[in-house]
C-alpha cells in the first residue's frame, strides 16, 4: 500500500482542518485525524481502495468532521452526531461539494455511534464508524506497523476524558441534545450517576490506553 501521513490538501482540506482545529479540543482534533489514518488502512487492508465508493477526500471530511459537534460550534439542541453533521455539511456546501457527496458524509458522521446500522449504510459509513472505533483500540492489529507513528504524530492526550466531557456538556444543554439511550444521554447519565463512565473505562483497558 502506498500511505503516508500526508493529508489532502487544497481550500476544503483546509478549512475542514481549522474547522476542527478552532472549535475541538486538541485531543478531540488528534482522534479525528487517527481515525482518519485508520480508516485508511482499514480500507487497504480490506482491498477497498479501488472500489468505486471508495473516495478519500469525502473519508477525510468525515473522519476529521465526525466530532465537531462536540466542539464550541455546537449548541446543544440536538444529539452532537446529529449537530456535527449538519455542520460538516454547511462547510462542504460552502466548497460547493455535490449535493450527493455531502449526504454521505452526513449521513457517515450522523450514524458513527450507530453500531449494526453504519456497517449498512454504504462504505463511507462503515470505513468512518471503523476508523473511529481502532482508535478506541477495536481491531487494533489491522494498524500494526503504522500506529506508532500515527500516535507519535497525532498523541492521544486523555483522549478519552477529553471526548465524555464535550459529549456530556453538550448533552446536558437539552433534552434533544441528550435523549435517553443515545451515547450522549448515557453518557451524561453515566458521569452523573458515577462520576466516570463505562467508555473512558474502556478506553482505559484499550491496547491504546487512553
Amino acid at each position: 500500500m502506498d500511505f503516508s501521513l500526508d493529508l489532502p490538501t487544497g481550500p476544503l482540506a483546509e478549512a475542514i482542518l481549522s474547522t476542527v482545529r478552532a472549535s475541538e479540543t486538541p485531543s478531540v482534533v488528534n482522534h479525528s485525524v487517527r481515525s482518519f489514518f485508520f480508516a485508511q488502512l482499514l480500507a487497504a487492508h480490506e482491498g477497498c481502495l479501488q472500489d468505486a465508493a471508495y473516495d478519500r477526500d469525502l473519508l477525510f471530511a468525515a473522519t476529521v468532521l465526525h466530532d465537531l459537534g462536540t466542539g464550541d460550534l455546537a449548541t446543544g439542541e440536538a444529539r452532537f452526531e446529529v449537530e456535527g453533521a449538519d455542520l460538516a455539511a454547511d462547510l462542504l456546501r460552502e466548497h460547493r461539494v455535490a449535493g450527493a457527496d455531502i449526504d454521505r458524509v452526513w449521513e457517515a458522521i450522523a450514524l458513527h455511534t450507530s453500531p449494526g446500522i453504519a456497517e449498512r449504510r454504504g462504505l463511507l459509513a462503515y470505513l468512518t464508524r471503523a476508523g473511529v472505533g481502532i482508535d478506541f483500540g477495536r481491531n487494533a492489529e489491522i494498524v500494526s506497523g503504522w500506529e506508532k507513528r500515527i500516535h507519535a504524530c497525532y498523541p492521544r492526550l486523555a483522549m478519552a476524558r477529553s471526548l465524555v466531557d464535550a459529549i456530556v456538556q453538550r448533552a446536558a444543554r437539552s433534552a434533544a441534545a441528550g435523549p435517553r439511550y443515545s451515547i450522549g444521554g448515557e453518557l451524561l447519565r453515566e458521569r452523573r450517576a458515577d462520576g466516570v463512565t463505562s467508555l473512558e473505562f474502556a478506553a482505559a483497558s484499550s491496547v491504546w490506553g487512553e
